[in-house]
């Protein structure tokens, strides 16, 4: 099939200031993604290209320019109507350096070919409105905001909550984590902790030992990516499980990283890793070695958060997923993605709000 495309962007702007130890965002910039069929110009598909800033391998200032370059050149490419030959397609056309557009592209198209009604493959989520599990989010600040993030994901009913750490002072977060316990017991509720790579590998063990005795789950990228050895002995080492996150950007030989830091879980972001196809692969590889794994938004837009919800949900996950980020922005679109007690879920009785 013949398509048309077209791109939109958007700027997302945060209800709070979103602090990570890389930095605090206010906004963030957007690409939605337009598929349509000129043979039956009614019916169109929605994907979206959300690169993270300063994180994304296509965080790029020409992003805009070289996309629209290439949704021209794919107008001339004829598009097979089976998805994994699809998938595979997309994968030959657009380079690894760009993968959330590659995930855009697959959006979009993988949407159109279902009919335009934002499903893309089978999945209990969408067809039938089954809940996936999901962590409340706790973003760095000052310490009473913190706490008073901490109460309010708890009494909405989350399970689950994942604190980022590694902006304040370590000695603070402690104390935060303490206050949680405190008041909740690891029977009654999961913590994880995201470093965003903020701990120095000379100091990392030592902070490791002090979560330990807290009960945490497990701690995303306690150390900055591109350390294989220096993370591979933490693996080895630890007292807590460690999940590879910004490690798995740009990676080409999963099977190499995998092998050499064998980490206990690894975190997927379809936007980051480049898309579907890419996200099952390495599902695909880290079973294969009985290691863990969940999946997160990277701060999409609703669009982006419902398609990590169907690929999540076709795996049938029954621990939380880093899934929700929805609320974040004043201007998202509005749409069937519900968060309460601690879950997402798909309510086909609230319309989507087209993108423009």
């Amino acid at each position: 099939m013949f398509l048309k495309f077209s791109c939109i962007p958007r700027t997302l702007d945060f209800k709070f200031e979103a602090g990570t130890s890389r930095g605090v965002l206010t906004s963030r910039k957007i690409w939605w993604i337009k598929a349509q069929d000129p043979e039956n110009p009614d019916r169109f598909g929605w994907g979206e290209a959300a690169p993270l800033v300063k994180l994304s391998l296509d965080d790029l200032p020409d992003f805009e320019i070289q996309i629209q370059e290439y949704l021209e050149k794919f107008q001339s490419i004829d598009f097979p109507n089976e998805e994994k030959q699809l998938l595979s397609m997309i994968q030959s056309l657009v380079p690894s350096h760009l993968p959330s557009f590659r995930f855009g592209l697959e959006m979009a198209v993988l949407d159109l070919m279902q009919g335009g009604r934002k499903r893309f493959f089978p999945n209990s989520f969408y067809d039938n409105k089954k809940p996936i599990p999901i962590n409340g989010l706790i973003w760095m600040g000052e310490k009473e905001f913190m706490r008073q993030q901490i109460d309010a994901k708890i009494s909405q009913g989350f399970s689950c909550i994942k604190m980022k750490i590694g902006a304040i002072d370590f000695e603070q977060e402690l104390d935060l984590l303490k206050y949680i316990r405190s008041e909740y017991g690891n029977e009654d509720l999961v913590l994880r902790v995201d470093a965003n790579g903020a701990f120095s590998p000379a100091e990392a063990m030592e902070k490791l030992g002090k979560l330990a005795d807290l009960d945490i789950h497990s701690i995303e990228q306690p150390i900055r990516a591109g350390q294989w050895e220096e993370m591979a002995l933490l693996c080895e080492k630890t007292p807590l499980p460690i999940a590879l996150d910004e490690e798995l950007i740009g990676v080409e030989n999963k099977p190499s990283l995998l092998d050499q830091i064998q980490p206990q879980h690894i975190i997927l972001k379809p936007t980051l890793v480049g898309g579907f196809l890419e996200t099952k692969d390495w599902i695909a590889k880290a079973e294969q070695r009985q290691i863990g794994w969940w999946m997160t938004s990277a701060l999409e837009s609703n669009i982006g958060l419902n398609a990590i919800s169907q690929l999540a949900s076709s795996y049938d996950p029954t621990i939380p997923q880093g899934l929700g980020t929805g609320q974040l922005y004043y201007n998202n679109l509005e749409s069937p993605l519900v968060i309460s007690n601690g879950e997402i879920r798909y309510d086909s009785a609230i319309p989507w709000e087209e993108p423009s």
